[in-house]
């Protein structure tokens, strides 16, 4: 299996590239990232991206892929909806519509977010433009597109991209709320076998994620 993986410099795509470094199904792994990831191995390698929008020079590089597992993203906090918009939905559609015309039989995976809004109505901004995001990815001609809503998500241990305030508030959270809590190894796990098997549905929130991954 070859996967495409973006937001490898990120808590997020970081942990979901060590499952795929792991294990034995997935044989190549391309990350896309706008700055280097310094991460050696030797199933691994990068391409470095600036604009996300303008793919016409790397065609040939992001070919011949099996799966995408699209981790990246920024917090809505600070930014407007317009700029939002710009980097969540127009950024990952843009990308996504280039892999499918390169890759028809990919399956594509989204890291969306626990109470993203599918009617795109909602009153929280970023919520309903990861509803937009979600639903335009499902009418994309991939053999499969997989929108996960992970929630609160627990790092690999020896993962580099972890922000301080997570390190102290995850252990908390984890013992508080089991039930509500993933870790990165079983998002990994359950994207590979959602491009493997398939899934049942295309919105998966936290209980699909924990059945996927088994």
């Amino acid at each position: 299996m070859k996967i495409i993986i973006t937001g490898a410099t990120g808590m997020v795509g970081e942990g979901v590239m060590l499952e795929c470094l792991e294990n034995p199904i997935v044989t190549n792994v391309l990350v896309v990232n706008r700055k280097p990831l310094n991460w050696k191995h030797e199933k691994l390698s990068e391409l470095i991206v600036s604009d996300f929008i303008k793919l016409e020079n790397y065609e040939k590089q992001l070919s011949g892929y099996d799966g995408c597992f699209f981790c990246a993203g920024v917090s809505s906090v600070g930014i407007n909806e317009a700029q939002y918009t710009h980097i969540t939905y127009d950024t990952t559609i843009a990308f996504a519509t280039k892999l499918a015309q390169l890759n028809p039989t990919m399956v594509f995976t989204y890291v969306s977010g626990t109470s993203t809004d599918s009617s795109e109505k909602g009153k929280l901004m970023w919520a309903r433009v990861k509803g937009k995001t979600e639903n335009d990815l499902m009418k994309l001609p991939f053999k499969g597109v997989y929108n996960f809503r992970p929630g609160v998500m627990k790092p690999f241990k020896g993962q580099k991209n972890i922000k301080t305030i997570y390190k102290i508030f995850i252990p908390i959270f984890t013992v508080l709320f089991s039930s509500k809590t993933l870790t990165l190894k079983q998002v990994g796990q359950a994207m590979i076998n959602a491009v493997r098997n398939g899934y049942s549905k295309h919105v998966l929130e936290i209980a699909d994620i924990r059945e996927l991954s088994k």
